[in-house]
């Protein structure tokens, strides 16, 4: 677990919904941060868990999760998951007091954020979409990247509590900007996996010590996060870790969509999005998403 030091801020009663391979450690952050923390999970037992192990609550719905706190935290899998822990009798918005703020940490459709921020309003509530970068590394380390779309006065409050988790916390622009922002997120790193795992094909093929290749380019314009995390496993054809290739084609489904309602011309992303579905056909469903160099031996 991360040695992450927490800034001094005063203890907050929050909750957390989804324990899964991000919420788990991020809720894990906001418990030893000092603050006051719920968990709700689908399946019981690993709020259960959670709470044992960190000593805060397990609540059996969302809407007991979220009474009483200032804010709600939460990261599923999608826009009908995220709607099914925010809305109806047992949802967190029935549960939040006038005041309180959502803040969502799913990749979801910018369309769903907007349409909750505006639900959230009509109850006196707040909502902020607040999809990450970093992967689960980042969630357990407590350095994620956090992209918001919301009202100011809510990211404000938002903001310090959720350094726990994260090294920065932006404000993006308007309700939905934050899923936008995550969007071009991973349209940048599917065209650059992409390059990179031609690069590394291109390479073995031509006898080069690629390794060697590698760490030379990696010190020029070629380096980047990818060449420098997943370049050598690449080399090495192991992918039985990291982002999986359906979460990316999650992603990239939610990207597709938004460029056609934009007109925005996104021909690579396109393509890459159709390569990742070769791997889910290959078996490779949980492998990274740097497991775009298969394709290519």
């Amino acid at each position: 677990m991360s040695s992450k030091a927490y800034a001094p801020i005063a203890p907050q009663t929050v909750a957390f919904l989804g324990l899964g391979v991000m919420g788990h450690p991020m809720a894990g952050h906001l418990a030893r941060a000092g603050h006051r923390v719920t968990v709700y999970n689908r399946t019981a037992s690993k709020a259960q868990a959670w709470a044992a192990e960190h000593g805060g609550r397990a609540a059996a719905t969302p809407r007991e999760a979220a009474a009483g706190a200032s804010i709600v935290f939460c990261c599923v899998g999608n826009d009908d998951d995220l709607r099914s822990v925010v809305l109806g009798d047992g949802g967190a918005f029935a549960g939040m007091a006038p005041g309180a703020v959502f803040v969502d940490h799913t990749t979801a459709s910018a369309a769903v954020a907007r349409e909750l921020h505006a639900e959230a309003r009509s109850r006196g509530l707040a909502f902020v979409d607040a999809p990450v970068s970093g992967g689960q590394a980042g969630a357990v380390n407590g350095v994620l990247t956090v992209m918001c779309g919301g009202d100011a006065p809510a990211f404000d409050a938002i903001r310090p509590v959720a350094m726990a988790f994260a090294k920065a916390v932006t404000l993006i622009g308007p309700p939905g900007a934050g899923q936008l922002a995550k969007m071009v997120n991973q349209t940048c790193i599917a065209g650059l996996v992409q390059g990179l795992a031609e690069g590394i094909a291109f390479g073995q093929k031509a006898g080069l010590d690629m390794k060697l290749v590698l760490e030379v380019i990696g010190k020029g314009a070629a380096q980047s996060w990818q060449m420098d995390h997943r370049g050598t496993t690449m080399i090495d054809d192991q992918f039985d870790f990291g982002f999986a290739v359906d979460w990316m084609r999650k992603d990239l489904g939610l990207v597709l969509d938004e460029a056609r309602r934009n007109g925005a011309q996104l021909p690579v992303t396109a393509l890459v999005d159709q390569f990742y579905a070769e791997l889910q056909a290959m078996g490779g469903r949980r492998w990274d998403t740097s497991s775009l160099v298969r394709r290519l031996r």
